[in-house]
C-alpha cells in the first residue's frame, strides 16, 4: 500500500510542475513514506531526517506521510523541528496546501476514510504493475498489529470507483493489476440497490479488459478465502497462481494470543481447496517469531507447517512491540537472543524451501512480465506468474513487456532464462 501512496503522490507533484529525484540535496520538497508495522522502519525514517535536514537545500520543503505520521504524531515536530508536514496515510491529498503556503507547518494525521481517493487526480500514466486499493484499514485487530491505529476499521471503496481506477489504468499502460487492501480479500460493497460486490468480482471486471494479462491480490486473510474466491483460481485464468497468506504461527495457541481466528487444521483445509482448485497454484507468507509466551514446541509446530506448505517465499521478522498493541504489555516477552536463533533457523528453512521451488522451475518455459533494466543496464528482469525475478540476457529497451521464458539457472533469490522465439 505504501508503495501505491508514493506513486499517487509522485503523480499528484508531476502534475504540479515537479520532476522526480533520488538526490535529496537538490529537491525542492523531501518526501518521506514507509511502513510502521515494524519497531526499525520507525527507526530508520528519523535517522534519516537527522541526516537530510544537515544536508538538504536550505529552502526546500520536507515531511513525513503515511503510517510512521500517524504512529508519530505530533511528536514528529518536537523530534525534527525542520518539519515542514506530517500527514497520515488517509490525509496525504492534503499536501498541495503546503506547496501554496510554504511558511506554515501542516499537521494531519486524520482517519477520514475514502476521501483522499476522491480528492485525488488520476494517475498520469500507469506503470506495468497497476496496483489498485480496494478497501482501507482492518477489523482483525490481531493483537501485535498497528494497522487498526494507523489505518483505522476496514472501509471497501465501491465497486464503480474501483472498476474506474482499473479501466484507467488498463488504458494507460498497465498490464497486471494488483488489488490492494490490508484485509483485501474482505472487501464487501453493497451499492444503492442492495447489490453486493466482493473480491471476486472485482477480478472478473478486470479480466474482461483486453490490456489486462495478468490479475493478483495481496494481503489476504486465511477466514476470508471463501469458495467464490477460491472458485475464481479454477475458472479465470488471468488470476496469476500465486496467493499470499499469511499464517504468522504453526502454532494454535500462538494465533490465539494473537487473535488471529483460525487453527493450524483450518489453513491447512482452505490450502487444500485452494490447490485442488488450482492444483500449480504456491503460496506465500508472512510469520511472527519470538510472539510473547511462544515456547520451543510452538516455534517448532512453525517449522513444520513451513514444511507442509512449502512456502516459496516469505517475509519473516522477529516480533517487536508496537505503541497501541495488546501484545506490547503481555506477559512472557521472549529475550531477544532467543527471538535471533528462532529467526535464523526458520530463515535457514524457508531459503531452502524457496531454492528447492527455483530449481523445479529449470526447463520449464513461464510466461513473464517485464519489470525494466537491472543495475547494470546490461539485463532485463522480469518476474514469473510465481513473483520470481527472473534476469534475462537483453537490453531493456528491446525486451517485449510480456515474453515466454525458458527457464535455465536458478539459486534462492532469482532465475535466468532465456526468451522463446
Amino acid at each position: 500500500m505504501n508503495v501505491y501512496d508514493g506513486q499517487r503522490i509522485a503523480s499528484m507533484l508531476r502534475g504540479r510542475g515537479y520532476t522526480q529525484t533520488d538526490d535529496y540535496t537538490d529537491a525542492d520538497i523531501i518526501i518521506l513514506n514507509t511502513c510502521a508495522v515494524r519497531a526499525k522502519a520507525t527507526d530508520k525514517v528519523f535517522s534519516a531526517l537527522g541526516r537530510i535536514r544537515t544536508e538538504k537545500k536550505p529552502d526546500a520543503l520536507m515531511g513525513i506521510v503515511g503510517c510512521v505520521a500517524r504512529e508519530s504524531g505530533a511528536d514528529a515536530f518536537r523530534r525534527v523541528p525542520e518539519l515542514n508536514f506530517v500527514l497520515g496515510p488517509q490525509s496525504y491529498h492534503k499536501l498541495p496546501e503546503i506547496l501554496e503556503n510554504p511558511d506554515a507547518r501542516l499537521f494531519n494525521i486524520d482517519l477520514g476514510g475514502l476521501e483522499k481517493f476522491d480528492e485525488m487526480p488520476q494517475m498520469d500514466a500507469s506503470p506495468a504493475v497497476a496496483y489498485i486499493p480496494i478497501q482501507e484499514g482492518c477489523n482483525h485487530c490481531c493483537t501485535y498489529c498497528i494497522v487498526p491505529y494507523t489505518r483505522g476499521r476496514e472501509i471497501s471503496r465501491p465497486f464503480d470507483d474501483v472498476v474506474r481506477d482499473t479501466v484507467h489504468a488498463a488504458n494507460t499502460g498497465a498490464i497486471e493489476i494488483c488489488f490492494l487492501g490490508q484485509n483485501v480479500n474482505g472487501y464487501k460493497y453493497t451499492d444503492a440497490n442492495g447489490k453486493t460486490y466482493r473480491l471476486s468480482d472485482l477480478i472478473a471486471a478486470a479480466a474482461k479488459l483486453d490490456a489486462i494479462k495478468r490479475i493478483r491480490f495481496t494481503s489476504s486473510y486465511p477466514t476470508e478465502m471463501t469458495d467464490d474466491l477460491i472458485d475464481m483460481f479454477r475458472t479465470e485464468a488471468k488470476l496469476l497462481p500465486f496467493l499470499n497468506m499469511p499464517i504468522q504461527s504453526g502454532s494454535s495457541n500462538v494465533l490465539t494470543k494473537m487473535n488471529r481466528p483460525y487453527t493450524l487444521n483450518l489453513y491447512i483445509d482452505i490450502v487444500d481447496k485452494l490447490k485442488s482448485a488450482r492444483p500449480d497454484v504456491q503460496i506465500s507468507s508472512d510469520f511472527i517469531v519470538g510472539f510473547p509466551g511462544e515456547s520451543d514446541d510452538d516455534f517448532e509446530q512453525t517449522l513444520e507447517i513451513a514444511k507442509r506448505i512449502k512456502y516459496i517465499n516469505s517475509f519473516s521478522f522477529k516480533y517487536s512491540p508496537r505503541p497501541h498493541t495488546a501484545a506490547a504489555v503481555m506477559p512472557n516477552q521472549i529475550p531477544e537472543k532467543i527471538k535471533s536463533q528462532r529467526l535464523y533457523k526458520l530463515d535457514e528453512l524457508l531459503n531452502e524451501i524457496q531454492r528447492e521451488f527455483n530449481e523445479s522451475c529449470i526447463d520449464s518455459e513461464l510466461e513473464c512480465l517485464c519489470e525494466g533494466a537491472d543495475k547494470t543496464g546490461k539485463h532485463t528482469i522480469y518476474r514469473t506468474p510465481y513473483m520470481q525475478q527472473c534476469i534475462v540476457n537483453i537490453p531493456a529497451d528491446t525486451a517485449p513487456q510480456l515474453a515466454k521464458i525458458k527457464i535455465t539457472a536458478a539459486n534462492k533469490a532469482s532465475l535466468r532464462g532465456e526468451i522463446k522465439k
